[in-house]
């Protein structure tokens, strides 16, 4: 049997194997191409992400939103384009990964900046064939998408059944029926000939489990999903609670459907930013420790968004073995965050976790998200078995493969069995 002898030799094996791990990507915002314009691609679009307005605002103070929201995409990208990359430096992770992504397809030389020029570059391509040159050079084996059947685009799609390529897995998001259940959720329901009332009366549970099983079936969704406020809490008397409580749980332990929680999001504190303007803020994880604590037969895959819950989240997931942890969501998606938590992560889960999850909404952001992440998930392994091989452990190829085949992709196939 072969035994990684030095800490090159297993420098060597950890560069090969991270390279060539196939990776599942269990939570993004991308989709396949039947979804038509839901499917963000392409340079304008990648300058346009949210997390780049955000920036444009902090540089631009006297940049109205009202004259911003007015433009055209392409100025706009011509703005943000102008202001965060030719009239300051890219350093922020969101300016980097655009260059990443631009270096990663073969646009090495930049010495021109010329938006025009790299407009011209993806002009070129065709989008069937870019989902496949985007896939290889993240290592994506497949992609989970964000399915909302409340938003009337989509939905539209998947009532035509579509052809959808197996790369493309889904999941079931919810947001308005625990959000906002009187606004949104209870009349467009009924609106789909669901017999539901705002105040719960008649068949309303049973006519809200029969809208989540039809769409899990639907969609083959792999997990249910929803985005909290930080303040979420359960049990709680309110529409939420109720719904989680009779409708969510149920259909879940009888779909054997993980619910993916994603808690932390300040939805709105500046709302003239639209999708730029949400925060964050620290979430009390009582709500969660009742829900994995009452409901052992039901599954839970959790993501916070703030950095001081972290610790508490694993420290919860050793207690729960209904409770998986993923990735490192949103405002945490920083190499000096997603280094700290990696190595929490380890030292308390061993490779109980999912590293990393995209959240792309952009099918490029793909290259740079996990070429990013990769980095940095593969300098701390490098540490912890060179701890290991120090300790008197010895480590052969065969383990490392199977150890990254669990973190990237096997234990989140596990888990949903």
């Amino acid at each position: 049997m072969q035994y990684i002898e030095s800490g090159a030799d297993l420098q060597q094996h950890l560069n090969r194997l991270t390279n060539e791990v196939k990776i599942i990507d269990i939570h993004t915002h991308i989709y396949d191409t039947p979804f038509n314009e839901l499917l963000l691609w392409g340079i304008d679009e990648l300058i346009n992400y949210h997390y780049l307005i955000a920036e444009l605002f902090r540089k631009s103070p006297h940049l109205s939103p009202e004259t911003f929201w007015a433009m055209s995409k392409s100025t706009q990208a011509e703005m943000i384009w102008e202001t965060l990359f030719l009239n300051h430096s890219p350093l922020s992770e969101a300016c980097r990964g655009v260059i990443t992504v631009l270096s990663q397809l073969g646009l090495q030389d930049l010495r021109t900046k010329s938006l025009d020029d790299i407009r011209a570059f993806f002009a070129q391509k065709n989008v069937a064939d870019y989902i496949n040159e985007v896939f290889r050079l993240a290592n994506i084996k497949t992609v989970v998408m964000t399915n909302d059947p409340f938003d009337e685009k989509e939905r539209r799609v998947w009532l035509q059944s579509p052809k959808i390529d197996a790369r493309f897995q889904t999941s079931l998001r919810i947001d308005p029926l625990l959000m906002q259940w009187e606004s949104v959720a209870c009349p467009q329901l009924q609106a789909w000939n669901y017999q539901v009332a705002a105040d719960f009366s008649g068949n309303t549970i049973n006519e809200i489990r029969r809208f989540l099983s039809e769409w899990l079936t639907r969609l083959n969704a792999l997990y249910l999903a929803v985005s909290l406020p930080p303040d979420f809490t359960f049990p709680e008397a309110s529409p939420r609670g109720k719904i989680i409580q009779e409708c969510i749980l149920p259909v879940c332990q009888k779909h054997h459907v993980p619910w993916a929680l994603m808690i932390g999001v300040k939805k709105l504190i500046n709302p003239d930013l639209k999708l730029a303007g949400d925060g964050v803020g620290k979430a009390d994880l009582t709500a969660l420790e009742t829900l994995v604590r009452r409901y052992p037969q039901n599954k839970f895959l959790v993501t916070l968004l703030s950095r001081e819950n972290q610790h508490e989240l694993c420290v919860l997931a050793r207690k729960f073995n209904n409770l998986l942890p993923f990735g490192c969501w949103w405002f945490l998606n920083n190499p000096s965050i997603i280094e700290e938590m990696t190595r929490e992560r380890l030292e308390l889960l061993g490779l109980g976790f999912i590293p990393q999850h995209s959240d792309a909404r952009v099918l490029d952001q793909l290259i740079y998200k996990w070429h990013h992440s990769k980095i940095i998930i593969k300098k701390i392994l490098f540490e912890k078995y060179a701890d290991l091989l120090s300790a008197g452990w010895p480590v052969t190829p065969d383990e490392l493969e199977r150890d990254l085949q669990n973190l990237f992709g096997g234990v989140f196939t596990d888990f949903i069995g």
